[in-house]
């Protein structure tokens, strides 16, 4: 508990600075957190670090993330971001025969969704960030993931008898879970009152809910693949609390549906 504590407030010190001011330091941190995401996702599948194919990932990966307002790079040229995408994918397909399949298309499918993953969920992070009232939305966003997952906790160890989903995360339950997005509903509602984001009470009730739903999908998808590959954790780079995808996995599925249904 005493390194769980001490590695958030570390975390946060660093974290909150540079998401206040924005700018190009966030979108240097974005870029570094993204490329820790796919290498934790790498490693899990037990893909060897330096070839072609995983350093081909890493370059889509950050192609995807090159934010609209550098858009005159793809002028320069004469590509767009959808079309380099594509290319990389038959590059790797290419690796397939070229490795005489010790590279397989299982393999090639994975790291193309692992950049698809990331690379969209932490584009709409810097996105949401550079946007208009950009820091209050990711606070609030932040903040109600946080009442969500701590709503969930302690009404599923409260009340919780059914379990939601145990094959994926056992401690998990259908009591939680809408516990969990009766907490955020009632957090938007605070924050309505408080006047911190230009919506109607209405609106502010539909994102928490989208929030606080898709947010616990988030998590259950990272229990689900963790699974699979058996691990605890995606990472161990923060003490305690796991890797980069462990603290932002709820998030990193937030993001891009509100920015499909909402924003």
């Amino acid at each position: 508990m005493k390194q769980r504590i001490i590695t958030a407030v570390v975390a946060m010190a660093l974290f909150l600075p540079i998401l206040i001011y924005g700018n190009l330091p966030f979108l240097f941190l974005i870029y570094a957190m993204a490329t820790v995401g796919l290498y934790e996702l790498i490693k899990m599948k037990r893909l060897p670090m330096m070839t072609i194919s995983t350093l081909l990932s890493f370059l889509m990966l950050w192609v995807l993330l090159i934010p609209d307002r550098y858009d005159s790079f793809f002028s320069m040229i004469q590509y767009d971001k959808m079309e380099l995408l594509i290319i990389g994918a038959f590059l790797l397909l290419i690796v397939t025969v070229v490795s005489k399949n010790a590279f397989t298309y299982d393999d090639a499918a994975f790291l193309l969704l692992s950049v698809l993953y990331i690379g969209i969920s932490f584009y709409y992070f810097y996105h949401t960030r550079a946007g208009e009232a950009g820091l209050a939305t990711i606070l609030f966003v932040l903040i109600t993931i946080w009442v969500t997952d701590s709503g969930a906790y302690f009404v599923g160890r409260s009340l919780g008898k059914r379990k939601l989903w145990p094959e994926i995360s056992p401690n998990k339950t259908v009591e939680g879970f809408f516990g969990g997005i009766a907490c955020a509903i009632i957090a938007s509602i605070l924050f309505y009152f408080f006047n911190v984001l230009d919506y109607n009470i209405g609106k502010m009730m539909i994102i928490a809910l989208l929030i606080a739903v898709f947010g616990q999908l988030g998590d259950l998808v990272q229990s689900a693949y963790k699974r699979h590959y058996g691990v605890k954790d995606s990472g161990n780079l923060l003490p305690g609390h796991g890797g980069i995808l462990d603290r932002f996995d709820s998030l990193l599925f937030v993001l891009p549906i509100l920015h499909f249904f909402i924003f």
